[in-house]
């Protein structure tokens, strides 16, 4: 049963002391937080660790292309209303990064877990967890990650046999035909602003007719489930109808979505809408996301977009013109080594804005930004940019090793 800790078996706490001693290794060599080696060394030992750590756990798990680790953090807020909480609040959300994780939680009654989008169905056979949050599918990683469509139907048939509750945003078509198989979903109209690689209907391949805020496939039927939870401005409204204000420290439309779904699925937990929002209050910042820090004289404030769709809703949420906006783009093994999703992003709503570029990647920025017909300056690096930025808090968008290159340079 959920929250009565088994002990461990003698090889489970063999792994987990293994996985512990490894991950303080990597912390000492300053090679991060080792979580990743920690748990990889620890899977080594038993293979089975992390089914056995999440045994005694009501887990969630969250999966999407972008909002995955702000929304395990607002749900994990949420949840600890009702015990406590282990959760992988870092983001390492492959297998080795979770199972590090679960082993400092053997006192925790909720696990509140990311999931990288490959590794999903996986996992969810490992830990059986209680909930699944997914919230949007957009092309990400292009020479790492499925075609979106793809990724879709493998969530499709891994999730069909998994006896959880289903919180999906019945806003994105991906979502909504890699939820449909499972037995028992949750509908929430959370919204999606970026719709580039969902216009073709999941189900047979047709066009999606999208009429407001509806859509449906005119060939084969498939269409929007009805929700039962809404994101409406700056309220969510129950299945009963009732409104409840969102008071977040977070900005953006966005985060106000995560929020809505994830009262969704505390609701499914027993926390109550109000309690589970007013909880989640507390969140400032996300792993560095959203914090405005100091740095030579100026503030900075630091905005995580690993892909289009993720650009797009950075770009309302920043200052408007004149304020300077900082751009760095790394094309590395996390990110991923194809640029070309640079072209999708419409750079055009920066116009306006003083723009200095930076990254391993600068000179691939630099052209985009060219063509999209905007005054820039290419620097040699953040302090360069800085020195030539003009006043005014600078908005710091930064794709993902790009984003930890800004956060290690500000002491963040």
């Amino acid at each position: 049963m959920a929250g009565n800790s088994e002990p461990l078996s003698p090889r489970a706490k063999l792994a987990v002391t293994a996985g512990k001693a490894a991950a303080a290794v990597s912390r000492a060599a300053g090679k991060g937080s080792g979580s990743v080696i920690g748990g990889k060394i620890a899977l080594r030992f038993d293979p089975d660790l992390l089914a056995r750590l999440a045994r005694h756990l009501d887990v969630v798990l969250v999966s999407a292309t972008n909002g995955k680790t702000t929304t395990t953090r607002l749900i994990a807020e949420a949840l600890r209303a009702g015990g406590p909480v282990v959760s992988n609040a870092l983001g390492a959300n492959m297998p080795a990064g979770i199972t590090s994780a679960l082993a400092g939680g053997s006192d925790a009654r909720f696990g509140v877990i990311e999931v990288d989008e490959k590794y999903l169905a996986g996992v969810a056979r490992d830990v059986a967890p209680k909930a699944i949050a997914l919230l949007n599918l957009s092309r990400d990683q292009l020479d790492r990650a499925a075609e979106t469509r793809m990724l879709a139907e493998k969530w499709r048939e891994g999730l069909a046999g998994v006896e959880a509750i289903v919180v999906a945003n019945a806003d994105d078509p991906l979502i909504v035909w890699a939820a449909s198989s499972s037995p028992t979903v949750v509908w929430v109209a959370a919204g999606q602003e970026w719709k580039d690689d969902a216009w073709s209907c999941p189900s047979c391949g047709g066009v999606l007719q999208r009429p407001s805020d509806d859509w449906f496939c005119a060939e084969c039927g498939f269409r929007r489930p009805t929700p039962t939870w809404a994101l409406s401005g700056d309220h969510v409204i129950d299945p009963y109808g009732a409104a409840w204000p969102i008071h977040l420290q977070l900005p953006g439309r966005a985060n106000k979505s995560n929020a809505a779904v994830s009262a969704a699925v505390a609701a499914s937990f027993g926390v109550e809408p109000k309690v589970a929002l007013e909880r989640m209050y507390k969140v400032q910042a996300v792993a560095g996301r959203y914090d405005v820090v100091s740095y030579q004289g100026r503030d900075l404030r630091l905005l995580l977009a690993k892909n289009p769709a993720g650009w797009l809703e950075t770009f309302s949420l920043i200052d408007g013109p004149p304020a300077p906006v900082l751009l760095s783009v790394n094309a590395r093994g996390a990110d991923g080594t194809d640029t070309s999703w640079l072209w999708d992003v419409d750079y055009t709503r920066l116009a306006g804005h003083p723009i200095l570029v930076i990254g391993d990647r600068k000179l691939d920025l630099a052209v985009r930004l060219e063509v999209a017909g905007l005054q820039f300056m290419v620097c040699a690096g953040l302090e360069e940019a800085v020195r030539s930025a003009p006043p005014g808090r600078i908005e710091s968008i930064a794709n993902y090793t790009a984003f930890q290159d800004l956060r290690r340079k500000v002491g963040n």
